[in-house]
């Protein structure tokens, strides 16, 4: 059986359990979407041989993921319920998606999670294996039992595995596009984080200006270098997140219709997703922003939601490709302790830089403007003429 291990508490316990419980041999899959260094991907696969795995493979998927899924929601400018950029959620799909992969190469019967019954990610994970390879059974031992943080310490400790309760304290998710933090603080309506509990620490004062570089919609250079996207993402990140910008707790519905809070570091992706679409303000017309913000709303919830092998994401891809073509130029942003600010743009298609703003516009003049403004009003003027009721309380407002 394949089981998909990110050597947290929750995978960490599921192999023992399914080794000693299940009696199955089990073949562990890091799926790497670029929130794990060399060096932790080395130290998930010796934990995996610990514990018992008869194997295990790491698939890096993290060029895959952005070309794929990071990509869009850049272009969507996509921030579930105006705050949360889908940092972890969207990358589940794409794991999933290499699990089965890795499950039907070595011809497994079952696949396994870590997921609880609580949560969003069980519902990724399984719709995957649901749609795609049906005959193969799921196990998700955390969430058949029910199991604590707690209670799964205690397991590993009568088997052998000496873990620390305080260093699981929080459940630490990382990714390409952020990390997510869940802890007895966010379980609660009025918990907050402390500063202990999110990877990166607030160590910066002063500011600094960076510059962002975007071609067709994609960041690719950063203060004037020329990089790959997902350099430039971890690049940003590194300079970014020791300012504590990026963090906040979301509050939503689950896939499954709970309420439920999650905190999150994700500097880099708030940057430029503010960046780009500061940008897209100068270079787009007032319908393609209308239509890829109504379009965005419905990528983010659905990729949220596990749907992201719906068709229709295809076809919003498609518009996003083509509304980028002209969304190209250089965006400078602020950085400071726990807040950053986007400061203006610098590109061959704005709009505003083609002497057409304001009193300096070189075809329009304020006699045009009167005109404008007759034509404007008449239908209105028309329909208070003819609803006298309708004329009176106009004036009382």
């Amino acid at each position: 059986m394949a089981l998909a291990f990110s050597g947290g508490l929750d995978t960490s316990f599921c192999v023992p359990y399914l080794i000693n419980e299940r009696h199955l041999e089990v073949h562990t899959v890091t799926v790497n979407t670029g929130g794990f260094s060399a060096e932790e991907v080395k130290s998930i696969e010796q934990r995996a041989k610990m514990l018992g795995a008869a194997s295990h493979t790491t698939v890096d998927a993290t060029e895959t993921y952005y070309q794929n899924g990071v990509k869009y929601l850049i272009f969507g400018n996509v921030l579930k319920n105006d705050t949360y950029p889908l940092s972890v959620s969207s990358e589940r799909i794409f794991q999933a998606m290499e699990v089965l992969k890795f499950a039907k190469k070595i011809g497994a019967d079952y696949v396994a999670h870590g997921s609880t019954g609580a949560g969003n990610d069980q519902v990724r994970f399984d719709i995957v294996f649901d749609i795609l390879a049906p005959e193969i059974k799921i196990i998700a031992p955390v969430r058949e039992l029910a199991s604590t943080r707690q209670w799964e310490t205690d397991y590993l400790k009568q088997h052998g595995f000496d873990f620390d309760w305080k260093k699981t304290k929080y459940s630490i998710n990382q990714g390409l596009w952020g990390t997510s933090v869940g802890g007895q603080e966010t379980l609660v309506s009025d918990g907050t984080l402390p500063e202990e509990a999110y990877p990166s620490q607030a160590v910066k004062t002063g500011s600094e200006i960076v510059s962002i570089g975007f071609e067709h919609g994609e960041p690719v250079a950063l203060n004037g270098e020329m990089m790959k996207p997902t350099a430039l993402i971890r690049k940003l990140d590194e300079m970014a997140a020791p300012y504590g910008i990026g963090r906040d707790i979301n509050v939503g519905d689950t896939i499954i219709g709970i309420k439920g809070r999650v905190g999150f570091e994700a500097a880099a992706a708030l940057i430029i997703i503010k960046a780009h679409h500061l940008l897209e303000k100068h270079v787009l017309t007032q319908g393609q922003l209308y239509w890829k913000g109504e379009l965005a709303g419905w990528y983010g919830k659905l990729m949220h939601e596990a749907q992201y092998l719906d068709p229709v994401m295809r076809n919003i891809e498609k518009f996003f490709d083509d509304a980028e073509r002209n969304v190209t130029g250089t965006v400078n942003v602020e950085l400071r302790p726990y807040h950053f600010f986007a400061q203006g743009i610098t590109s061959d298609y704005d709009m505003m830089s083609k002497g057409e703003y304001g009193e300096k516009s070189s075809y329009l003049t304020g006699n045009d403007i009167v005109g404008f403004t007759k034509v404007l009003a008449n239908p209105m003027r028309i329909f208070y003429k003819v609803n006298k009721d309708a004329a009176d309380e106009a004036e009382r407002l």
